[in-house]
């Protein structure tokens, strides 16, 4: 199935959100759709899966004219559409999700229970999965969440899929297991636009690219005849900024730990950050560092062991009384549990100090409103009124209003997990560059992530974990990218 979008525009009252795009995807191509947030990638592929109409421009497939008023109306002509912004219902079971609104059923009208399961299991046998199609969607973490996303795709037996950031949350060997799985629906004909931040996946996977920038097309061609660094540099329009963070005098150790063990995801793991340090966390996904740092927070599972801020052994419980000793925490998936979707900008922006932010019993407005202004100004937040749904945000502007809410309570250590997960190449350069500010200014960061180019970009030492455990510290000419993955694959062992 080839498809061909030829001169679309589209507007949001006077924001001219794409203007006169075109693109194109051929019968078992898989194509790159790159840009920064907000470069209008996903109202394209909106228009595409019948989400938007668009204001002017044409969609052809295999030559013949086509209008989608409604996503079923792109379903039916063969287009699967995995979001970004996972659509599953936690409350029911992963294979009524599968199907839910293509339910099966027996000549009787009756639900087809076990049909539905088996044709389940045959799509996850096929994916080489180990799921219970009658588990609960709401007991798997995201990188499952992810795959059964893209195994109900799989499902529609679709001829092109519209894969937006798939690869966000899983591990290498998941990401290993859906690209193989891409190549197979490659082979028999599907196309694929293949929308993702990560461009050494899209130089992996990818047959060739097309690139939007504030709207408009800026380039297309074959993969092969581009590098990532070039990629990089069209889609923020100027070169991308990658030497390693440089080095400097820090303080005292602030935070440290000795043998803290909870049994279960890590075990007898001991650390030291000093003011104004930077400190990476990385390894593979399940490397048990997001536990780690959620305990030493007080929002995670109990542990043993020591934990010692300013040389004095603390006790934390609850994140409160992590804030009280100048703790900060951003966690890794800001989706689930780092915005509140239902509020603005400015109450998301605000919800770590609103407490203390008082006038006897009512809340000190015009204080909050000066506090985010701030933290607004300093992150180069990107928005319109501070009244606006969070959800109006591009993903990196969003993360820099989860940094607002943060920031704005002065913490002393603050804790990064995956900071730039979901957001774009030039976003990332903006947070890297509020990181390396923090740490001039004394906060002492630490930055979890799986991503050893972001750690080696932004740490001037680092913790390698495997299994629960630190196999080795790496600083210096050590902290690159391939001793990094040396360890944390364990063929260091």
């Amino acid at each position: 199935m080839n498809l061909r979008m030829t001169g679309i525009s589209k507007s949001f009252g006077a924001n001219l959100v794409l203007d006169d795009v075109s693109f194109f995807l051929g019968s078992g191509e898989i194509v790159a759709l790159l840009g920064e947030n907000g470069a209008g990638k996903s109202t394209l592929m909106n228009i595409l899966g019948g989400v938007l109409p668009a204001d002017s421009g044409s969609i052809e497939i295999d030559g013949s004219a086509v209008s989608f008023s409604s996503p079923r109306e792109s379903l039916d002509a063969g287009i699967a559409f995995i979001h970004q912004e996972l659509n599953l219902i936690n409350d029911l079971a992963i294979y009524e999700n599968l199907f839910i609104g293509r339910e099966i059923r027996s000549k009787w009208g009756i639900l087809d229970k076990k049909t539905m399961i088996g044709r389940t299991e045959e799509i996850f046998s096929q994916m080489g999965i180990s799921l219970d199609p009658e588990a609960m969607v709401r007991t798997l973490d995201a990188s499952y969440k992810q795959i059964v996303e893209i195994s109900r795709a799989m499902l529609m037996d679709a001829r092109i899929v519209i894969m937006d950031e798939p690869t966000t949350s899983l591990t290498e060997t998941e990401i290993d297991r859906v690209f193989s799985f891409m190549r197979s629906l490659k082979a028999a004909g599907v196309g694929i636009i293949f929308i993702s931040h990560k461009l050494n996946e899209v130089m992996e996977i990818c047959d060739s690219y097309t690139v939007l920038r504030d709207g408009h097309m800026v380039s297309s061609g074959s993969i092969g005849s581009v590098t990532a660094d070039m990629l990089a540099k069209m889609m923020v329009g100027h070169d991308v900024i990658e030497e390693k963070r440089a080095s400097h005098a820090c303080g005292d150790i602030v935070l440290s730990a000795s043998g803290l063990s909870d049994g279960r995801n890590f075990s007898d793991i001991s650390f030291s950050v000093r003011s104004g340090e930077v400190v990476g966390f990385t390894g593979l996904l399940g490397d048990g560092r997001s536990e780690l740092f959620l305990s030493v927070f007080g929002a995670g599972t109990q542990h043993t062991g020591t934990i010692e801020i300013d040389g004095k052994p603390v006790s934390i419980n609850n994140p409160w009384e992590a804030i009280e000793h100048g703790i900060g925490y951003v966690p890794r998936n800001r989706k689930e549990n780092g915005i509140v979707k239902d509020l603005d900008i400015i109450e998301n922006g605000s919800l770590v100090t609103m407490k203390s932010r008082k006038k006897g019993i009512a809340l000190d407005i015009r204080r909050i409103e000066e506090d985010f202004r701030k933290e607004q100004a300093d992150l180069s937040i990107k928005m319109g009124a501070e009244t606006d749904p969070i959800t109006s945000l591009s993903g990196g502007n969003q993360q820099k209003v989860v940094l607002a809410k943060w920031l704005s309570a002065g913490p002393e250590i603050l804790i990064l997990d995956n900071p730039t997960q979901g957001v774009d190449v030039g976003a990332k350069e903006e947070i890297y560059a509020i990181i390396s500010r923090l740490a001039d200014e004394g906060v002492s960061v630490i930055v979890l992530s799986s991503e050893a180019h972001e750690i080696v970009r932004t740490s001037s030492r680092c913790y390698v974990m495997y299994h629960g455990r630190i196999l080795t510290e790496l600083e210096g000419d050590d902290l690159n990218e391939h001793e990094i993955m040396r360890w944390a694959t364990g063929a260091a062992i």
